[in-house]
């Protein structure tokens, strides 16, 4: 077991000289990086460091290790993977300024980024997402047949995440060609490794996925490199994850205003004689391939790398804010293909028309996967991929385990790696496992980086079933509220296909919203060929002037329920049909017409989507309004089981009293 006792051995066995000076450039130059980042801080002229000194040999190794086209997902202590791999140090340094010359426009700080240039995919805040990114990006070249490795960082304490465990599952059922790096530098932030986890060893974890571990010493930087590399070149060739220690520790705080009181003085003395550049320069003095002049002149030209960085970084300017700017980043910008259908229709079921948009999408979008679970051989609990596996083989069409985390962030991996994601919540309840992923990492990847999220997550949810708490919910305002996200929730078969096709077309973050209800209860004559219909452009269902009905989903077959048991009410019926993009122009023109407006969902009445819509034609409507603005939801509790309960529950009822209220006022 490798400790801080253990002494650093290093064999240069048939390395060159020239491959040795190399690596100890590698390593020097962030290590000088960071000691000029300290003196900067100090003097106030950035404003946070997380560093990595004590643990270069880790961030060195591996990225020497690996091909330059091969994916690595550093952490916030990786500055020499971000080095090793040559991006120019004045683009380091406007991203930790938030310069524009950064990679992230001043829209996120630190090593917050990725660089398809590098092939550095960056993490966020949260520890773990990183993981089932890289099994995405792996998977991407297993099925594109490439002999390519992944290699995917993670602290001792983000091992304790649920996404370590979920994405190294994952990663071993699919046999993909991912190194897990764990860097157990002895502490999560102040908290030490024995209130981190029971085991002696991150390698012993390994035996219970069924995948090898490795355990090597992360100051010994020769070890790193060439442990990496052979595994590299077996992974090549035989694709599989594997788990690979690093142990090392952390000479600095966790950043530098945390300090290092919480660790004993003479832990920090012996891992201070085995610091790994000093260790390794030390060796190579031995071996008679540095000489003071070498290292003279090494120190003297990484210097005059980071003072004309520096001195580029510091003359830029701050972003200037630009608010359309803002905005328009927000999404990848495309073109809707919009074929015109021929005269043949076919009368299909909600679920039918799902099923067959998914099956023309795979058809036209060769590099599209989907992921879901028992959507394979079983076809899906609803049986909407019945066949599919038959159809497009099960490279494309993916039993998942349950880990909706990792599979989602699998999605955004492939999308990194040039695929298209289709991940499919068994219910829609199920997502709440997962939300990490689409609220930070798909809905903000594009405004960040650049990097689009070409995902679409189908989500069977709603009530009116008898199912439950848990398999009832309509959790469709947890993401009308997130920047980044496009919701479509149709109503009818025609639309369920045309909006899933252009789901997939649009290279964006798609959550896809389709009731249960509605799966096996209606049919409608749909158009055969392939099609699409615009996100952001609601249908408008009746025409009238007494008053205006907005609603979307299931909603909508309650309204028309309610119009026809009252034929005397004269109404607009708006059908949304999306929720993000939202047509407001089509909700403003009907409201300024008839003067009277209710809205309307399925959704808990507290804080749903019907409140911003009304916010806002109160907002830009009222000097045409004759009549407070109405909404209404289901009740504020969760959805009982019980049928009478349900009912109850439900807004159906209650919706058509107001309605009845509001055509009378």
């Amino acid at each position: 077991m490798i400790t801080a006792e253990t002494p650093i051995k290093f064999d240069r066995k048939k390395h060159k000289d020239a491959a040795l000076l190399e690596l100890y450039h590698n390593i020097l130059k962030p290590r000088m990086i960071e000691e000029k980042m300290l003196l900067l801080l100090r003097q106030g002229k950035i404003a946070k460091w997380f560093s990595g000194i004590g643990q270069e040999a880790i961030s060195v190794g591996v990225a020497a290790a690996l091909a330059n086209d091969e994916y690595i997902l550093p952490m916030h202590r990786n500055l020499g993977v971000f080095t090793t791999r040559e991006i120019p140090l004045n683009r380091l340094f406007s991203q930790f300024q938030g310069k524009p010359g950064g990679f992230t426009q001043g829209r996120d700080r630190s090593f917050h980024f990725g660089t398809q240039q590098y092939k550095i995919i960056g993490m966020i805040s949260h520890l773990g997402p990183q993981m089932g990114v890289a099994d995405g990006i792996a998977l991407a070249n297993k099925i594109k047949k490439e002999k390519k490795v992944t290699v995917v960082f993670s602290g001792d304490g983000g091992a304790s995440e649920g996404d370590f465990h979920e994405s190294i599952n994952t990663a071993a059922v699919w046999d993909l060609p991912v190194i897990f790096v764990i860097e157990n530098n002895g502490y999560g932030l102040s908290t030490p490794s024995n209130e981190q986890f029971k085991c002696k060893s991150f390698a012993d974890k390994a035996i219970g996925y069924g995948i090898e571990g490795v355990t090597v010493d992360g100051n010994n930087i020769l070890k790193v490199f060439e442990t990496v590399k052979n595994l590299a070149e077996s992974i090549r060739e035989n694709p599989r994850p594997v788990l690979l220690e690093c142990v090392t520790f952390r000479m600095r705080g966790h950043e530098e205003a945390s300090g290092t009181k919480y660790v004993p003085k003479e832990l920090l003395e012996i891992w201070g004689r085995k610091d790994p550049v000093m260790s390794f320069e030390k060796f190579l003095i031995g071996e008679g391939v540095l000489t003071d002049d070498i290292i003279e002149k090494e120190k003297a030209m990484i210097k005059r790398e980071i003072e004309e960085g520096l001195e580029i970084a510091f003359a830029e300017l701050n972003p200037k804010p630009d608010t359309q700017k803002e905005l328009s980043e927000l999404f990848k910008p495309f073109e809707l293909s919009r074929p015109i259908p021929s005269s043949a229709k076919t009368n299909m079921r909600f679920i039918d028309a799902v099923s067959n948009a998914l099956k023309l999408a795979m058809q036209k979008h060769p590099n599209l996967v989907l992921m879901g679970q028992d959507i394979a051989d079983y076809g899906g609990v609803f049986k909407i991929t019945e066949g599919f596996v038959e159809a497009f083989g099960k490279e494309r069409v993916r039993n998942t385990p349950l880990c909706e985390s990792a599979i989602l962030g699998a999605g955004f991996g492939l999308s990194i790696n040039g695929h298209k994601a289709m991940v499919e919540m068994q219910f829609a309840d199920f997502v709440s496992e997962g939300m990490t992923q689409i609220v930070n990492n798909l809905a903000k990847s594009h405004y960040r980086w650049g990097q689009n999220a070409d995902v679409v997550v189908r989500m069977p949810t709603g009530a009116a079933v008898a199912a439950g708490p848990f398999h009832s919910q309509s959790n469709e305002a947890w993401f009308f509220k997130t920047p980044g996200l496009k919701i479509a929730y149709p109503a009818f078969p025609n639309d369920a296909k045309g909006l899933l096709l252009s789901a997939f077309e649009d290279p964006n973050p798609v959550m896809y919203f389709e009731h249960k209800a509605l799966y096996r209860s209606i049919t409608e004559d749909v158009h055969d060929d392939y099609f699409t219909i615009p996100f952001g452009k609601a249908k408008r269902l009746k025409e009238g002037y007494d008053l205006t009905i907005v609603t979307y989903g299931l909603g909508v077959h309650w309204a028309l329920e309610a119009l026809a048991e009252n034929p005397d009410i004269d109404a607009d019926l708006i059908d949304l049909r999306t929720l993000a993009p939202l047509d407001m122009d089509c909700v403003y023109q009907s409201v300024q017409k008839t003067g009277k407006v209710i809205v309307f969902h399925e959704d808990t009445l507290t804080g749903g989507i019907a409140a911003e819509i009304a916010a806002l034609i109160s907002e830009n409507c009222f000097a045409y309004l004759d009549a407070p603005v109405m909404r209404e939801g289901s009740l504020d509790t969760p959805v009982p089981m019980n049928v009478d309960l349900e009912h109850n529950f439900l807004p159906k009822e209650r919706f058509k009293e107001k309605l009845l209220k509001l055509w009378s006022y």
